[in-house]
């Protein structure tokens, strides 16, 4: 197994000057008068900012590491006969005709147009920046749009009175935005955490701004701690320690106001806490959002040990939780620290095979089952396809977290670019407007006409990806022969090593169709 270099990345700009060890990743001969480009050397300087990945509040990040099996390790079986849910004939059988809609929920259902959703955007910059062309992107779409944590809290205008918030702008802003495209599916989803819950966020975004989703959350998504966000002045440092947040360096230490003053060192950190996890109060939390007029309650868990994985199937199901999101292990905003991020959790693969064991026991026991959603590396077509395969039936949908940034913000950087003329030679082949470049953008303009022109760049580089994706998708299903989302299932995939097959109980392929082979050649 190829590991990620543990001394060396470019997401935190450090680098070998020779060969590196293997093991240590520290160069074979570590020479004395060397400036120390190595993770180690930078941590000699500036310490603790190393940890993270950079540059902070700029990017999304996602780990080097190799893990030993992930989605490359199944292939789609495809087959030449018949048609399930359309009427087997090659006028009918087309793949336009593929019905990619899912919903989820258990009392109420959430009708999705596609079965992706976004990642949660939280209180990072680059959320807060990003923000209007996701959210448009996702109404339009007609799918989930993740309000991540801590945006109340970090609400420099966030009025807060008796340690609740009464009015934050910025989180107005973000359920508007979505609220002025939303055209009936999907839904906007606040997430709490610690933080969020004392705050009263659930109490504010229920009652004033009619929000009808919130997401409990156990850890940081794929990570095992809580996301930090770096804070370039000391009043801002100030504040959020006021507001009950962990802020290191303590901004309220004469010596560390000195050093920061100084230059010592330009940012502080705030930190959110650790989750404890308890059964009759995950049940007490359930049943108090709802009785707040939460319509939908969901949960978000991360890549912890399997039975934290056991915890959160059986207290979703006797909670009737309306989404279980399970996120492996390998991606996330660039919020959680960098070795973490390669070096702990369980892959989504392994995760995901563990959930689908999970969810069955319960469904033999005739409990009630929870609709799921996966998370963890998926980007394109062919993951979205087998995410959804290896956890049939139970797996509605896929998160897409950092690719539906990638997209947002590709098409915010083109769009900014047209505005200038300086349109890159690889892009201005393609044309010098948005409308020439952007592929998604006539149907756009014929759907929305005058409002056109309110769409942001960014929110048609979504939608365009969005598109390429529904499209890519439903061919793989036409080529299965699966014309509804509800038809796909784990016979749709094949394991191309013995060990993937005895992962996940997907059949080796030379043991595929076995039985049928002989009964066609006898």
């Amino acid at each position: 197994m190829s590991l990620s270099k543990p001394n060396a990345s470019a997401a935190t700009f450090t680098k070998n000057r020779v060969s590196p060890s293997p093991f240590s990743g520290i160069c074979v001969t570590c020479l004395d008068g060397c400036p120390g480009p190595c993770e180690v050397g930078r941590s000699a300087l500036r310490g603790r900012e190393v940890i993270y990945p950079q540059p902070f509040g700029k990017i999304t990040a996602g780990s080097e590491k190799d893990y030993p099996i992930d989605f490359s390790y199944f292939n789609i079986s495809g087959t030449a006969v018949g048609a399930v849910g359309i009427k087997a004939d090659s006028d009918s059988a087309i793949f336009p005709n593929v019905d990619i809609s899912t919903e989820v929920g258990s009392k109420h259902k959430i009708k999705l147009k596609v079965p992706f959703f976004t990642g949660a955007l939280g209180s990072t910059d680059i959320a807060r920046i990003n923000w209007e062309p996701t959210a448009i992107g996702a109404a339009i779409c007609g799918t989930i749009l993740v309000v991540g944590e801590n945006v109340c809290g970090m609400d420099h205008n966030a009025e807060i009175k008796n340690g609740k918030v009464v009015k934050s702008p910025e989180m107005e802003r973000r359920i508007k935005v979505f609220k002025d495209w939303y055209d009936g599916y999907g839904t906007v989803l606040v997430q709490m955490n610690v933080e969020d819950t004392r705050l009263g966020v659930a109490e504010y975004v229920i009652d004033k701004l009619e929000v009808e989703t919130i997401e409990l959350k156990w850890g940081q998504g794929a990570k095992d701690i809580g996301g930090e966000v770096k804070l370039p002045t000391l009043e801002r440092a100030l504040e959020l320690k006021r507001r009950g947040y962990l802020v290191i360096p303590d901004p309220e230490d004469p010596v560390v106001q000195s050093a920061f003053k100084n230059k010592d060192f330009k940012e502080f950190e705030r930190h959110s806490r650790l989750g404890m996890v308890d059964e009759e109060g995950f049940y007490r939390e359930v049943e108090r959002l709802r009785k707040l007029g939460a319509k939908y309650v969901t949960l978000k868990t991360g890549a912890y040990r399997p039975a934290d994985l056991a915890r959160a199937v059986k207290f979703s199901s006797q909670a009737k939780i309306d989404l279980l999101t399970v996120d492996g292990a390998g991606g996330g905003t660039g919020m959680s620290p960098w070795r973490m991020m390669n070096e702990w959790g369980i892959p989504t693969v392994q995760l995901e095979c563990l959930l689908y064991d999970f969810i069955s026991r319960l469904a033999k026991k005739k409990k009630f089952v929870p609709d799921c959603a996966i998370a963890g590396g998926f980007s394109l077509e062919d993951h979205i396809f087998k995410g959804l395969a290896l956890g049939a039936p139970y797996v509605k949908a896929v998160c897409l977290g950092r690719p539906t940034m990638t997209a947002a913000m590709v098409g915010k950087t083109i769009g900014e670019l047209v505005k200038s003329g300086n349109i890159p030679p690889d892009i201005k082949k393609y044309g010098d407007t948005v409308e020439q470049i952007f592929v998604g953008a006539a149907p756009l303009k014929a759907k929305f006409g005058k409002d056109f022109e309110k769409i942001p760049a960014g929110a048609i580089g979504l939608y365009t990806y969005y598109e390429r994706l529904s499209l890519g998708l439903k061919q793989l299903m036409a080529g299965e022969r699966r014309f509804a989302l509800k038809y796909i299932s784990r016979d749709d995939l094949m394991a191309l090593t013995p060990e993937a097959s005895r992962i996940s109980g997907i059949p080796y392929v030379m043991d595929v169709d076995k039985e049928e082979v002989n009964e066609i050649l006898k």
